[in-house]
């Protein structure tokens, strides 16, 4: 039996990404053209053949209200073009912080989403979702929703990169997901306690580090979005001797000057994957997504 095609397209802001996901798993990339009518209407156009094709759309979805209906209306025009189907890369998935009524007249916006996605895709592929109070994505998405992990290639760059390291994780919450590269990089690890006050407002006290002042501090979590808790912790560090720490985060969120602040704050580097593009990306996650090309 021949193996089906399968074609490539990026969403702008995604053509490194997609590129290098072309070129490790030998797929085509497509092309076509995306722009804005003058009254902000997108207009759509794919350029590439994709009668009976498996098309693969990546689009990070940081910043997502700007993204979905240019997403929406590729998937819909690859279809009625002939594709076989539609499966979406977003290494970065977002909404997925309002997963519950907090208060009165609030949406649940996670599930929204969700649906949304489920109407125009057949398949979702993304890299540690931040899953709080639901299991898997599977809670609230009807189509085959596929999460990988970006733990194994962190541990590999800093055991490559990291002299004597020592993890910190941010809170309770990462510390299963912190243990596993703590454990495939050979490296201890400690977890802080954490108080969220507000979206900008956080707390954190940090564990006795005395043990570990021979060690370099590497301050890892999934996200970095306004960076406040890297950014307390890195002080607290500073203030108990310990050498400047490298911030790891897998998706490079990054709001306003967060980014600088890190590193005016006192990291010694600031380090992210690919999944969102941003100027600290380092490491390359486009090989995690191979079951999307062998499927």
């Amino acid at each position: 039996m021949k193996k089906q095609e399968i074609i490539i397209f990026a969403l702008p802001g995604n053509e490194p990404l997609a590129d290098a996901m072309a070129l490790r798993y030998h797929a085509r990339r497509g092309e076509l053209l995306i722009r804005n009518f003058p009254d902000g209407e997108t207009y759509i156009r794919i350029l590439s053949d994709v009668r009976d094709k498996k098309v693969v759309l990546v689009c990070s979805l940081d910043r997502p209200d700007a993204k979905l209906l240019p997403l929406y209306f590729l998937s819909r025009t690859a279809r009625e073009l002939g594709a076989s189907s539609t499966s979406l890369v977003a290494p970065y998935l977002a909404y997925m912080r309002q997963d519950k009524r907090f208060r009165e007249g609030e949406g649940i916006t996670s599930e929204y989403f969700a649906s949304l996605i489920s109407g125009f895709a057949e398949t979702i592929t993304t890299v540690d979702p931040h899953l709080h109070r639901y299991g898997s994505l599977s809670e609230i998405y009807t189509i085959s929703a596929n999460v990988v992990s970006a733990a194994g290639h962190i541990s590999t760059w800093i055991k490559s990169h990291v002299d004597n390291p020592i993890l910190v994780g941010p809170d309770s919450e990462s510390e299963q997901w912190v243990s596993e590269v703590a454990n495939n990089a050979e490296a201890p690890f400690t977890i802080l306690e954490k108080t969220r006050h507000g979206d900008r407002d956080v707390e954190v006290s940090l564990p006795r580090m005395e043990p570990f002042t021979d060690r370099t501090p590497v301050l890892v979590d999934d996200i970095i979005s306004t960076a406040r808790t890297m950014i307390e912790t890195v002080g607290h560090l500073k203030n108990a001797g310990l050498r400047a720490p490298v911030c790891i985060g897998v998706h490079a969120i990054f709001a306003g000057n967060a980014y600088s602040d890190l590193l005016d704050a006192g990291a010694g580097r600031v380090i992210t994957c690919n999944t969102i593009p941003h100027v600290s990306n380092t490491i390359d996650i486009s090989g995690l997504f191979r079951k999307v090309f062998k499927e």
